[in-house]
């Protein structure tokens, strides 16, 4: 895997300039084409992924063998239902709408036109290469921006067959995906776009946002942090862990809206760490390393840090529930979970995206808010609870980008629900609507429809009876 990473070619400066260029000047006869046509691309896309859906399963294995029943569940699927909510609420989403107009502009009538901001760049990371390419563009064809996609490059296999789906549905002056490492990310930043939509981690985020500064591109990061997991005294315990197993060992934990660390009541923290041990065997056998249904660490360079967590968990008093074999011929990290951790240990401190939860007890629901808030403001956060008061609680005296109640990460799947971070996490929205929002300037237009306009009584010279104009006016509004 790490080979075939090293063999990825970057792009070269003068063709990213090239397709730049050919989008740039087609993007005003794209965007006003008839919205039938927006319709018809997301058709083509739709059948596009169908038709590939064998390959995409072979190149998602290939890149770190990912169970074929989990692509489509967690890449393809949701896709194409993406698609199809677009495809379905097109014509309202781009609907010019009236607006009031207040009575001191009197002769006047107002609206609202969702247009294009223009040629848009979407960078995505390799942990969902399929999902979190396609859904920005999804967005940005919805919009009628002209896209350049940019995969990782860390999932070699699924980049090159990405590149051959895209290069056989649409022509390059409306959809280009171009293949490369760190240069090519850094030689697209340099260019103007109008919109740049970045899927990936906060700090490589910051060097997205500061490049977009350049040119006052606007951003859309869809970024991580520590998504905590609470579980109280009153939660259905069977419930908790099996979804928390679910969601957290999915991908090897490679998500990043994935239960970062668990907070337990104390009286149920026992009674939950056996029912997720059994789940973990019931999902993935007594021996995970021999599962189909669980997915290896990316590359070497990701097995090496989370193995170092794991280290520093040791040394900082954590105790193994389960879990802590490694294999570095085969990147695999089996399902662990830590408890006893001191403070400074690592797996509290950093983003795990990893097979590793460490568990933190509590025994009042009010210090729960104060553990969460040592981090930086979450992607996601998760409450298992029966009690109204505790959710109620919890969801008045915390902050994240989303949050799921009695389940995990499903929320992400909702078209209707917006998805994104908070500072850190993430700036903008993405996913149904919200995700067409980001790709458009929501332009105001007024225009006057009668020769006078209250506007032309306060023309210079001020006078006194313009002063008077003015007074009542303002009294008449208040």
């Amino acid at each position: 895997m790490d080979t075939a990473t090293k063999n990825i070619m970057d792009t070269a400066t003068i063709e990213l300039e090239r397709i730049f260029n050919l989008q740039k000047s087609n993007q005003i006869i794209y965007g006003n084409e008839p919205i039938k046509k927006r319709y018809d691309r997301l058709t083509l896309l739709q059948k596009a992924i169908e038709n590939n859906r064998q390959a995409l399963r072979d190149a998602l294995y290939a890149d770190f063998k990912k169970p074929s029943l989990e692509v489509d569940a967690s890449e393809i699927l949701p896709l194409i239902s993406e698609i199809k909510h677009a495809k379905r609420n097109l014509t309202s989403w781009t609907r010019n709408r009236s607006v009031k107009t207040p009575l001191s502009l009197l002769g006047s009538s107002s609206k609202i036109i969702n247009e294009p901001k223009g040629v848009s760049l979407i960078i995505a990371p390799w942990n969902f290469p399929v999902f979190l390419t396609l859904v920005p563009l999804v967005s940005a064809i919805a919009a009628g921006c002209p896209a350049m996609l940019k995969p990782s490059e860390i999932t070699p296999h699924t980049s090159a067959l990405l590149q051959k789906i895209i290069n056989e549905t649409f022509d390059e002056k409306e959809v280009a995906l171009v293949q490369g490492g760190v240069k090519t990310s850094s030689d697209l930043l340099e260019l103007p776009f109008n919109h740049i939509h970045f899927t990936g981690a906060p700090a490589i985020g910051k060097i997205v946002m500061k490049a977009a500064s350049k040119h006052l591109t606007s951003v859309t990061l869809e970024l991580g942090g520590k998504s905590p997991v609470i579980v109280d005294e009153t939660a259905n315990l069977k419930i908790a862990a099996k979804r928390i197993v679910w969601s957290k060992f999915m991908n090897s934990g490679q998500i990043c809206v994935a239960p970062d660390y668990l907070i337990v009541h104390e009286s149920v923290k026992n009674q939950l760490l056996t029912l997720i041990k059994e789940n973990i065997k019931q999902f993935f056998t007594e021996n995970p390393s021999e599962s189909d249904s669980y997915t290896r660490i990316v590359n070497r360079r990701h097995f090496d840090r989370l193995n170092n967590y794991l280290k520093d968990a040791i040394e900082n008093g954590g105790k193994f529930e389960l879990g802590g074999k490694v294999d570095a011929n085969t990147n695999f990290i089996e399902p662990s979970i830590v408890s006893n951790l001191d403070s400074k240990a690592l797996l509290l401190k950093e983003e795990i995206f990893g097979p590793i939860l460490p568990i933190i007890e509590f025994s009042d629901i009010q210090k729960v808010p104060g553990i969460i808030e040592k981090a930086e403001k979450p992607l996601a956060l998760y409450i298992y609870s029966k009690s109204k008061k505790n959710i109620n609680y919890l969801m008045s005296n915390t902050r994240a980008g989303g949050t799921a109640i009695n389940h995990s990460i499903i929320h992400l799947f909702n078209s209707n629900l917006p998805f994104g971070g908070i500072n850190n996490s993430g700036i903008g929205k993405s996913m149904g609507y919200y995700g067409y929002l980001e790709f458009v300037n929501q332009r105001g237009v007024l225009k006057q429809f009668i020769s006078l306009s209250a506007s032309d009584l306060l023309l210079p010279p001020y006078d006194k009876t313009k002063t008077w104009l003015v007074k009542l006016t303002e009294k008449w509004l208040s």
